[in-house]
């Protein structure tokens, strides 16, 4: 299975196309759409999320809901477009408008425009925007659809933002209900308080980040390898979050906790019971080896601030090398409620991409089969 992304944020549309999906998987669009609505969503988004309504149109590879095993094409216009069609037009535009001179500390655009030999930084944020991560979202709800027929859920919750930490431990049934707060924080007090610290960083013309964590629950042991550095699970599982903009860190179970405490207290230990194995705990984050070992995967991603300040920071005009103030192009404060609804979305793709693999199979019964006779 493979997933690939084409458009710009403020181009004519976004575009996905999924190779490798097995025949005759049904494919729920209302679905698709709920997901790019929670991640349009979340408290401290700003005011283009009410421009765009991202629905996905698909445009192959499905018929009567059903996929075909043919590539699944699909769209998700940028309804922005109208007001930006003279200055990005691929069939003709005024290129000197909206130029972007003034690069933004935090983003693409200064190692891009030196990288792409660009005048125009915007020829650069285009493509590098979080506006990329709706195709993204689309293409992991796909995803999940494929590994929910397989009996394999993802779900997630902020844990932190900017500090204020919900230090609940939850199960993964819990985690359902985080979507229906408005930090997707599950301890309502650290919530409260993590608003109240949005509010007061919008005031200032600041952003914040925060730490999302990420569950997947009902995955065979098996998945991955140990046999190549390049097959190991963990390794893509993080590889695919990190590639999410604004990641800097990812970590798995305990993560850098495992290494301040002694071995006694960190790896899991192995018992059975009335024929059935089992650990004591899940501190290795369902991870062993590179391989799934049946218990729940448990990821981690620190989340940097926006750095699109609405009061700039200090940086260089490009083109004249000028001491100036860097350019706004949006007005979030915090997308911690995003990223989360995008990280699942992304780690779903890259899971099932690994499962494909393993499983193989042209059509989804064939597929099912397959895992229904793994251990």
């Amino acid at each position: 299975m493979k997933f690939t992304t084409a458009g710009e944020s403020h181009g004519k549309a976004l575009l996905g196309i999924i190779e490798g999906l097995p025949s005759n998987m049904p494919v729920d669009e209302q679905n698709i759409n709920e997901y790019l609505a929670l991640r349009q969503g979340g408290y401290g988004r700003g005011g283009r999320q009410k421009i765009e309504r991202d629905r996905v149109i698909i445009l192959s590879g499905v018929r009567n809901r059903l996929t075909l095993g043919s590539p699944l094409a699909f769209e998700i216009e940028n309804r922005d477009y109208a007001n930006w069609q003279p200055v990005m037009a691929p069939e003709g535009a005024d290129v000197t408008q909206r130029r972007l001179t003034r690069v933004r500390p935090g983003h693409a655009d200064l190692t891009g425009v030196i990288k792409y030999a660009q005048t125009d930084a915007r020829n650069i944020l285009e493509r590098a925007s979080a506006r990329e991560t709706a195709v993204r979202v689309a293409g992991g709800a796909i995803a999940m659809q494929y590994l929910a027929q397989l009996g394999i859920k993802i779900s997630g919750r902020v844990e932190s933002v900017c500090g204020i930490e919900d230090g609940g431990k939850y199960s993964f049934d819990e985690l359902s209900a985080a979507k229906a707060h408005p930090l997707f924080m599950l301890d309502e007090s650290a919530e409260k308080r993590a608003m109240e610290l949005i509010d007061k960083l919008k005031a200032e013309g600041n952003t914040a980040g925060g730490i999302i964590e990420i569950r997947i629950s009902g995955l065979k042991s098996g998945f991955g390898s140990c046999m190549q550095y390049s097959t190991k699970l963990d390794g893509i599982l993080c590889g695919a979050l990190m590639s999410v903009q604004a990641i800097k860190g990812v970590e798995v179970g305990l993560g850098f906790e495992a290494a301040r405490r002694p071995g006694s207290e960190v790896h899991d230990e192995i018992f059975m019971e009335n024929g059935k194995i089992f650990r004591g705990s899940n501190n290795a984050g369902g991870i062993e080896g590179g391989m799934s070992n049946g218990e729940d995967i448990i990821l981690r991603a620190a989340m940097k601030p926006i750095p699109t300040l609405m009061k700039g920071l200090r940086t260089i005009d490009y083109e004249t090398g000028e001491q100036a103030t860097a350019a706004g192009e949006r007005s979030d404060v915090a997308a911690v409620c995003a990223c989360e609804i995008i990280l699942e979305c992304v780690a779903a793709s890259a899971l099932a991409e690994v499962v494909s693999a393993r499983l193989g199979g042209d059509n989804m019964a064939e597929v099912k089969e397959r895992y229904d006779r793994l251990p």
